[in-house]
């Protein structure tokens, strides 16, 4: 032994040569612990999992992929996989998958469940609700589900202030519209991070809530994990260390422009940041902190908690916790909703079952946007995100609404019709300012029609938190291996409702594909199924069946 440990004093470079050695092939093997696999597609088996923002093109066809590592196409993304032969697709850990004609070929860092959970979509969803993201039984604030939500965001975009919010929120009630959850979009802090109403634009942030409470409204701020870097806050969450890092001087590229171990600067839509690192349990606090006390300072009921999205954290930055995944840190941002039963989120990493609102990501004003809504919230409930809404009424792109001109009447009468028996219905544009009165009073039938749905709704929203059964579903869910799998353009609220909008300008009259049973339409008239009937829809008209037998 003593000849040994000379031999290893006298000659260090082969030392260094023995642990170069076994760092490669350490770094080897965690390479080759990738898991893989391939798994046969059936006949007559279809797909559907993975990211929101694409239910539009499921189920899947052939040469559809993605890679959920780090990438959540600005939605929420779940590691499943669920198949209308009753066949589930799980992992802990994002993992990539890809569909060829015959097969599905997965990869993962952590181990990939497959199971056989029965004969259905239905089968498959319930067994992954029950053993992967199980309910907590509770909801989201009912007030998103009883009543329209009206987010300021169209009409004020980055001129948050105390005026034009109460001349909104007057209008609202002016034109004979419901009071509901009214959320004040970003810009009313003074920045980033510095979470106080902005002076000079809220003279009494405390009376203008009183105010709006009197309205009947419950009142939502926007909040974000980014914080300005030239801002007093800043100055002292860097100094506590709270911000997501950049790299260690070793893994800085030559040109030296990156400080090592300071605040990493993310660019996002509103410019360059440094952010949150709620891997570190005192930036959950502080972030926590901040929040609470706008609820107790000016009567704050809850938060529209926006910019999750996974690539705001990229995997070379350095976090509290070392081994922390981009997807976890969005799933962290997550969980702080669940203080605030008022909440609402576009970003999202697992977190199924939990009581959090989450909102489609922004669509343009346009018919071909407004055929995405119905694939992709029943998709949401098909990944455990039932108290779901579908953007804003018109589309949530401000851009599309800067020209009056080219604002289409027509289509924010269907878009109020395909949100008016949804989970959730939220305007932001306000119709009484852009539409005509024949338009006008189409769109108030829509909130009607809602109204006198509502306690159906809420039955459905109340099963959801029992069950993890989603609320607005697909035809291939409520009425499994009918040849429903690619209907896309009309849905069912529970089991019960057959919606079936007009989603094409012009059109008045639709196909609608009827289930076995007797449906009942909006006259009364009864439709016998299952098979196809047109169905003549005028502009105040949205198609909708209930059934009443079998």
């Amino acid at each position: 032994m003593s000849q040994i440990k000379k031999q290893k004093v006298s000659n260090p470079s082969k030392v260094n040569k023995i642990l170069f050695l076994a760092a490669l092939l350490l770094f080897n093997f965690s390479t080759m612990a990738q898991v893989t696999k391939t798994i046969p597609i059936k006949k007559g088996e279809s797909w559907w999992g993975g990211a929101v923002s694409d239910g539009h093109n499921m189920p899947f066809s052939t040469g559809y992929s993605f890679d959920m590592y780090g990438n959540n196409k600005y939605n929420q993304v779940q590691p499943l996989l669920v198949s209308n032969k009753g066949r589930v697709i799980w992992s802990e850990e994002p993992f990539k998958f890809s569909f060829s004609e015959n097969e599905i070929s997965l990869e993962a860092r952590s181990d990939i469940k497959v199971v056989k959970a029965g004969k259905t979509l239905k089968d498959a969803y319930s067994y992954a609700s029950e053993n992967y993201f199980p309910t907590t039984g509770e909801l989201p604030d009912e007030l998103l589900f009883k009543a329209p939500q009206y987010n300021t965001w169209i009409e004020l975009m980055y001129n948050q202030n105390q005026e034009d919010i109460l001349k909104y929120a007057h209008a609202i009630i002016d034109n004979g519209m419901p009071p509901g959850v009214l959320m004040i979009d970003d810009n009313w802090q003074e920045d980033y991070g510095k979470w106080n109403f902005h002076e000079g634009r809220f003279s009494d942030p405390k009376a203008m809530i009183k105010e709006l409470h009197e309205l009947g409204f419950k009142v939502m701020l926007w909040v974000c994990p980014f914080v300005s870097p030239d801002s007093d806050v800043y100055r002292d969450l860097a100094k506590k260390e709270l911000f997501i890092k950049n790299p260690e001087a070793d893994k800085i590229s030559q040109t030296k422009l990156l400080p090592p171990n300071e605040p990493a600067m993310i660019h996002w839509w509103n410019g360059v940041s440094a952010l949150l690192d709620f891997s570190n349990p005192k930036a959950q606090d502080w972030f926590k902190g901040q929040l609470q006390h706008l609820t107790e300072e000016y009567g704050v009921d809850g938060f529209k908690l926006d910019a999750g999205d996974f690539n705001f954290y990229p995997e070379e930055t350095i976090s509290y916790n070392k081994n922390i995944t981009p997807n976890e840190h969005a799933q962290l941002f997550g969980e702080i909703g669940l203080d605030f039963p008022l909440n609402e989120y576009r970003a999202m990493w697992k977190m199924g079952g939990q009581a959090l609102a989450q909102r489609l990501s922004d669509k343009g004003h346009s018919w071909g946007a407004l055929t995405t809504l119905i694939p992709n919230i029943t998709f949401q409930g098909l990944m455990g995100y039932p108290y779901s809404a579908p953007d804003m009424i018109g589309g949530g792109e401000f851009s599309s609404f800067l020209n009056a001109e080219t604002i289409d009447q027509e289509l924010i009468v269907r878009s109020a019709q395909v949100h008016a028996l949804m989970p959730m219905m939220q305007f932001s544009v306000a119709p009484w300012r852009i539409l005509d009165n024949q338009h006008l009073e189409a769109v108030k039938a829509a909130v009607d029609l809602r109204k006198e749905f509502t306690p159906t709704i809420m039955k459905f929203a109340k099963e959801a938190a029992a069950t993890g059964s989603p609320i607005v579903r697909t035809m291939e869910y409520s009425f499994p291996n009918n040849g429903f799998e690619h209907i896309k353009d009309q849905f069912m609220l529970g089991d019960e409702v057959l919606v079936a909008p007009i989603l094409k300008k012009g059109k008045r009259e639709r196909i609608v594909q009827f289930p076995k049973g007797k449906w009942k339409d909006a006259s009364g008239r009864i439709i016998k199924g299952p098979g196809k009937k047109t169905v003549k829809a005028d502009l105040d008209e949205l198609p909708y069946f209930i059934k009443v037998s079998e």
